[in-house]
Order: structure tokens, then sequence, then C-alpha cells
């Protein structure tokens, strides 16, 4: 299946109950894996925000290996896994990777990708330069790897890495 092109839209205001919506899903779904409460990460979790409209959720695990479970439970909740950074996470899509409405992360909790994650969104929320340096960034690179996710995500990293250091 083909991979919907990268497209990056203006804030709505229902990103947040979208969210909302899907953690309580998530929530009972992955109780018996859960190691604490589930984030809203990524651009739609930033007020204002331009973004790809997809939800992005980080939820805490203690491990990968004892979470492993949960792939066959967050199927049965409409979504799809695929083996993307297998060694830091179990990271699926829904409803699928051509027209993705949430991506899902299980990572561990306080695992570096973990505060990453959490540090990156929180660095965007407080700061609007940076966040409308960011959603520039993100709309030049949208229209250069329409259709590369994997390019896409990785000429954002040296932004993401110099805001983490800052």
């Amino acid at each position: 299946m083909t991979d919907a092109a990268i497209e990056i839209v203006a804030y709505d205001p229902t990103w947040p109950a979208r969210f909302e919506s899907e953690r309580r899903l998530l929530q009972a779904t992955l109780a018996p894996w859960l190691a604490g409460a589930i984030e809203h990460i990524g651009s739609t979790a930033v007020p204002l925000l331009a973004a790809k409209p997809v939800i992005d959720i980080m939820a805490p695990v203690h491990s990968l290996e004892d979470s492993r479970p949960a792939i066959e439970a967050v199927a049965r909740a409409g979504y799809l896994y695929a083996p993307y950074k297998a060694e830091a996470m179990h990271w699926f899509c829904k409803p699928s990777p051509a027209l993705r409405t949430h991506h899902l992360h299980l990572v561990p909790l306080d695992s570096p990708l973990w505060r990453q994650r959490l540090a990156f969104r929180d660095a965007l929320r407080a700061d609007p330069d940076v966040a409308a340096d960011y959603a520039a960034l993100k709309r030049r690179l949208a229209l250069e790897f329409r259709d590369d996710r994997d390019a896409y995500t990785e000429a954002k990293t040296s932004f993401i890495l110099k805001t983490l250091q800052e």
C-alpha cells in the first residue's frame, strides 16, 4: 500500500478533542501495559502550529518486550503495526498508511525518546518564534519530500536537535 503524501495544513482547533477521544479508547485498550499518562505529541499538540493532519499519540510502557502483546490489542482498535524504529518503540498508524488519521508510539517511560519527544513539544508550545520557524521548515520540506516520509523526517532532525540543545 502506498503512503499518503505529506501535506501540511493550518492548525485545526479540533485536534485536541480528537486526541482526547482517542486517548480514552487507548487508555482502556492499553491499560495492562501503561506505565503512565498517554501524551499528545507532535505538531498537532501545539496550539496554532501548522501540521500534517495526523494526531500523534505517545503511550508510556515499562519495556518494549513486556508490551509486545499490546501490538495485537491495538490492532483490534484499528491500528496497523509497522517495525519503524523498532529498537526504540512500537509504532502504529490508523487506519492505513494511505490514509493516516493517527500515529501511535508505544515508548518506554523515561527513555531518551520519551524525554526528547516531550521536551520538543514543550519547547514549541513555549516559544511562538521557534514554532513559526518549525512550521516554515515543515512547509518547505513537505514540498521537497512530498512522497518520501523518511527523507522529510530526517531533514527535520537538525532543527529538532538544535531546539533541544537550546
